[in-house]
């Protein structure tokens, strides 16, 4: 115990200044992320993590330098030096962080995505809701959040849509001939309306598309535009079970494609 006190004693000074510097770069981070967060949402540069995580990393690098002769008895300069002669080892280990980190950074100053935007990756659809010094983080519409790694988003094929297109749910159907566009326009409209007035959203009426012909008739597609937070699979399952009631539509199309599909 009186080792234990000595050494307080000893070194009380070192301490002291090690707990300020402490207690500085921990209040400087938290001030200094709300003050870059609140510029940035009011700026055009994109709000996104990136460039708060960046400003935290280079706090801490400032403070572990301040602290680090009075406290440690190491020069900076020393270590510098050695972390400058063991980069390169340090770099190809690091290779895949350091192309991330550069990828986004690439991706907010190019302004290709940014939070907000609906893009379209990998087979994967969905509303950007962060991007990270590592990773960008995209949250489907299903609820599930996809991790895509800022390198891969970087090289991949990336389509940005718009909200309608996003919302899209397509269902094909073919009308029966004899009978005018606007008679089947309107007959689908009025069988699938009802069905799908708690899953559509209101401000974007469906469509009727005929987009050709077929040995049983005319093809076309219904365009439903489904509610913020409605699966596109429940509009598809609600305007399908709605379209089975039109006299109308032709039926059998359906049915023997999936019976030449499974004798195949």
């Amino acid at each position: 115990m009186t080792v234990l006190l000595n050494w307080f004693q000893d070194n009380a000074s070192k301490l002291l200044l090690l707990l300020i510097v402490l207690v500085i770069a921990i209040v400087s981070t938290k001030i200094l992320s709300r003050l870059m967060r609140k510029a940035l949402d009011r700026s055009q540069i994109p709000s996104a993590s990136i460039f708060i995580n960046i400003m935290r990393v280079l706090i801490w690098v400032i403070a572990v330098t301040v602290v680090m002769q009075p406290v440690f008895g190491i020069n900076p300069s020393t270590l510098i030096t050695a972390l400058g002669v063991g980069g390169i080892a340090l770099s190809l280990g690091l290779k895949d962080t350091i192309a991330n980190i550069v990828g986004g950074f690439s991706l907010m100053l190019g302004k290709v995505i940014q939070p907000g935007d609906l893009i379209s990756v990998a087979g994967s659809t969905g509303t950007v809701t962060d991007i990270t010094w590592r990773q960008t983080i995209v949250r489907e519409r299903n609820g599930n959040s996809m991790v895509i790694p800022n390198s891969v988003l970087n090289t991949a094929a990336l389509e940005r849509l718009t909200p309608a297109n996003e919302s899209l749910a397509a269902v094909p159907f073919t009308a029966r001939a004899g009978y005018g566009h606007d008679e089947i326009t309107n007959a689908i409209l009025h069988a699938i309306q009802p069905a799908i007035r708690e899953y559509a959203d209101p401000q974007r009426e469906p469509v009727v598309k005929f987009t050709g012909f077929s040995p049983y008739g005319i093809e076309g597609e219904v365009w439903v535009f489904a509610r913020r937070g409605v699966f596109i699979s429940t509009v598809k399952d609600a305007t399908t079970r709605a379209l089975v009631s039109c006299d109308y539509l032709e039926q059998r199309a359906a049915g023997e494609a999936v019976s030449e599909a499974a004798v195949e």
